[in-house]
């Protein structure tokens, strides 16, 4: 019997190995939980043209949307394990695991993690014609009119929602949240004055920002950005020791051959090393992570304490969805 345990033991691990060797065979789909044109979407489309390059053989990015990224994660997480469906989510999939009572995966639990990608500060954005011209202005005009306001976020779970309900409790007092698809969607309506407020990564506004489409507000790091030094801190301005970011990662479902995982945690790596890559995230102001973030270890710990973290600020807002 032993023999024969050993026997299968070793004829497992060779084919494991000899798909790992030939893998990728065919398209990679990388899912992405919101719309096009939003932060999550630039940064997994830029990763997914030089992963391809380096692995000869397309990822395909597909926009799997709805319910604040958890029809994408519960698509991935029952994927076939065999490295041809992969998710691409930020900070989001961290705080679903206590926003959503019922969620058909395991978060902390559920999958293969690939890597950390990128770290991407966030701002508070207005309608080009909100009368506030800076925070303290805009916490005193929202404490006179939030009852009148609209905060627009990319779903249930989405980082812009988890900054929006953490800027509203900073403020004390509530707006109203007006979900959507994706931050794409979001930043549309704000320039054309249709909501009132958000919260998104610098992926999606620096741009509106710099060209005026929007109003800057704050920026929700410790330190400025040099790319919009004129636009302050959160905590400079007045919202002591408020500070939030949004990290993406890469999954695969669990059970993916540990070879693929770290072909793919490899390959990972070495597209973060590419200047082409690294250019196109500091035009928008976010950072590749360090070479040792992008590994299986990093993203599997950074996943398991943002889901600690996260739980207790969200019960106490007592927002849930079902």
């Amino acid at each position: 019997m032993k023999l024969k345990a050993i026997a299968a033991i070793a004829f497992t691990m060779a084919t494991t190995a000899a798909h790992a060797q030939t893998y990728p065979g065919k398209p990679i789909t990388l899912l992405v939980p919101f719309a096009a044109g939003g932060p999550t979407d630039t940064v997994a489309r830029v990763t997914a043209v030089t992963m391809s390059k380096l692995l000869g053989q397309t990822i395909i990015v597909e926009n799997a949307t709805g319910a604040g990224g958890t029809i994408a994660t519960a698509r991935a997480a029952r994927a076939e394990p065999d490295g041809y469906t992969l998710l691409i989510h930020h900070i989001g999939i961290s705080t679903a695991a206590t926003l959503y009572r019922k969620l058909p995966y395991d978060t902390k639990t559920a999958f293969a993690p690939i890597g950390l990608v990128t770290n991407a500060p966030m701002t508070i954005i207005g309608r080009p014609d909100l009368p506030p011209n800076t925070l303290a202005e805009l916490v005193t005009y929202i404490k006179a009119n939030g009852d009148k306001m609209t905060f627009g976020n990319a779903g249930l779970g989405a980082a812009s929602h988890l900054c929006g309900m953490l800027f509203m409790m900073a403020v004390g007092k509530e707006i109203l949240a007006v979900p959507y698809k994706g931050n794409g969607p979001v930043m549309n309506d704000l320039i054309s004055r249709q909501i009132d407020l958000t919260c998104d990564q610098t992926t999606n506004t620096t741009g509106p920002i710099a060209g005026k489409l929007v109003k800057g507000y704050a920026i929700t790091t410790k330190t400025r950005l040099s790319s919009m030094p004129d636009l302050p801190t959160a905590d400079e301005a007045g919202l002591k020791g408020f500070e939030v970011g949004a990290w993406h990662g890469i999954y695969a479902p669990k059970g993916t051959p540990d070879a693929i995982v770290q072909k793919l945690s490899q390959t990972l790596q070495e597209a973060l090393r590419d200047p082409d890559l690294v250019k196109r995230f500091n035009d928008i102001n976010t950072e590749t992570v360090p070479q040792d973030q992008a590994t299986p270890a990093a993203l599997q710990a950074t996943l398991v304490s943002e889901v600690d973290r996260w739980a207790p600020i969200i019960r106490a807002a007592n927002q849930f969805a079902d």
